[in-house]
């Protein structure tokens, strides 16, 4: 209450007057918020704004300070392993600052380190298994009232105690003598453990992945050359370090026909780059099309239901920071929420809702658009043979329709911060073939699982070609295809109880008919 005798009130006079000299130390927020509103308590200090060290600091202060924790953790760190806290740390953790963040990765690393090559030795568990039984043996005597033989285990316990205490302190003198050493590896797991980023993989594995994962995304991916070239292009050039590190690995809009690959490069990359599907952070931007729905994205703002909740997007980017974000459908959303996605790709960081900064450095930001697509629908052929001059002026005016399509739908100032615009190709008959054969291997695995060995002629492949091309739609004709004659086939073959688990079936087309056939052979 006002005029109530709290300590700054107590301090106030004394401060005055000079009779104490104070040093106080405290954050931004709290003297904002318990010192600053009191005026009078306020100019009796003088304010001075401590700044996180640099790099160059930190590591000295680092290396003044490593004589502590190696005598407490008893280890030994190597000046690589003092860099790599500062360095790994500065770059992977970013809400916290140095030296604080690459004090506790160094304290955790000696921690870690000691633990897991701490081996007690035999003699010692050998000797405490006793212990305990001599114990309970004494307790069940002595409620047997045998106070005889509870002496002698009195006595037993005593000197075995005695010998553990001895042992006990062998083995500590030992570990002093022998330290295990703190490498940058173990930095690395320590940081990785902390942000959840997989950096012993940055560090060791990268290049050889990186310099592959264009054939091992075209091996998955068919028919969309140019759209893989130009992605693995952006991340190559963000992770040698050539890029701005201020900004996302990469920013990419797919555009195309429906059914052509957009989503499934973005799986892919998801899959090769970060080792998992459950590092893609997928938003239908169809679920974003009304004003009021944008700031779901970083959260309701104070006074509305949810508000301490987190956004969808910031939220999920906090909890994985290594991540790609596929924006599904990104035409279907909201205008605003372009303009909230300029500061993500421009300075790579998300205010949500709670005031944090959200860091979006790690992640790969992809939206995928259909812009341009009825209208490369109404596309004709033209009069005459298909000559391949006939083909490439097709796919220039294809091209120059999406292009159009995309200047009207997004602005200037948004298209002009994305890294790359990716237009993908239509697929052709070819094409179909060699992704026919990736989607039979998953069904083919589908079915090994529950018991059956199924096996698919050439002629039955080139039959599904044939029903499953449609250039307009994509890929997506030839799934339904499999559905419609394999997977409905087998499923019905199964509930008539024509198969049984173990049996090898051979699916095949007779060349005539508009239906495939199963030969069983048990």
């Amino acid at each position: 209450a006002t005029g109530s005798l709290d300590a700054s009130n107590m301090f106030k006079p004394a401060l005055a007057r000079g009779e104490i000299q104070c040093i106080g130390a405290t954050t931004l927020d709290e003297y904002r918020q318990y010192i600053e509103k009191d005026g009078a308590l306020e100019r009796r200090f003088q304010k001075i704004i401590v700044q996180p060290t640099d790099i160059e600091e930190t590591i000295n202060i680092l290396k003044n300070i490593k004589e502590k924790y190696e005598s407490h953790h008893n280890v030994n760190y190597t000046d690589d392993a003092i860099i790599a806290c500062v360095k790994l740390t500065n770059r992977y953790i970013s809400d916290r600052f140095l030296p604080d963040k690459a004090i506790d990765a160094m304290d955790e690393a000696g921690s870690r380190v000691h633990i897991t090559n701490m081996d007690v030795p035999k003699n010692i568990v050998e000797l405490e298994k006793n212990l305990e039984k001599i114990r309970i043996d004494k307790n069940s005597v002595v409620k047997k009232q045998k106070y005889e033989e509870a002496a002698k285990l009195r006595d037993d316990e005593k000197r075995i105690e005695k010998e553990l205490i001895l042992a006990q302190e062998k083995w500590h003198e030992d570990l002093k003598k022998h330290r295990e050493t703190v490498t940058e590896d173990d930095i690395s797991d320590v940081v990785s453990m902390i942000t959840g980023i997989p950096i012993n993989k940055i560090a060791k594995a990268e290049l050889n992945q990186l310099s592959n994962l264009d054939k091992k995304i075209k091996g998955r991916l068919i028919g969309q050359e140019e759209a893989v070239l130009k992605v693995v292009k952006a991340i190559q050039r963000n992770r040698a370090g050539i890029k701005d590190p201020n900004k996302p690995i990469g920013s990419f809009i797919f555009l195309g026909q429906t059914g052509v690959g957009k989503t499934q490069l973005a799986k892919i990359l998801s899959d090769e780059l970060f080792n998992g599907n459950d590092s893609l952070i997928r938003l239908d931007m169809s679920e974003y099309m009304e004003k009021f729905a944008v700031s779901r994205l970083i959260g309701a703002p104070p006074g509305y239901v949810g508000y301490e909740e987190g956004g969808q997007l910031t939220e999920k980017v906090r909890r994985k920071p290594y991540s790609v974000i596929l924006l599904d459908e990104v035409e279907k959303a909201h205008p605003d929420i372009f303009n909230m996605l300029l500061q993500v790709l421009d300075e790579g960081t998300l205010t949500d809702s709670l005031g944090r900064k959200i860091d979006f450095k790690n992640t790969v930001i992809i939206m995928t658009s259909n812009l341009g697509a009825r209208e490369v629908k109404d596309f004709g052929n033209g009069v005459g043979f298909g000559t391949e001059a006939l083909k490439a002026q097709e796919s220039k005016n294809i091209r120059n329709t999406i292009e159009k399509s995309l200047k009207k739908a997004f602005s200037p100032e948004f298209l002009n911060r994305v890294d790359e615009i990716v237009i993908f190709n239509s697929l052709e008959k070819e094409d179909l073939k060699k992704i026919i054969n990736i989607e039979l291997q998953n069904l083919l695995k589908r079915i090994k699982d529950i018991g059956y060995d199924v096996k698919i002629s050439s002629k039955a492949i080139n039959f599904l070609c044939d029903k499953g091309f449609d250039k307009k739609y994509g890929a997506r004709p030839l799934k339904r295809a499999i559905q419609k004659y394999v997977e409905d086939l087998l499923a019905e073959e199964i509930v008539k109880t024509k198969l049984t688990v173990g049996d090898a079936i051979m699916i095949d087309w007779d060349g005539k008919s508009d239906k495939l056939t199963t030969k069983n052979s048990k």
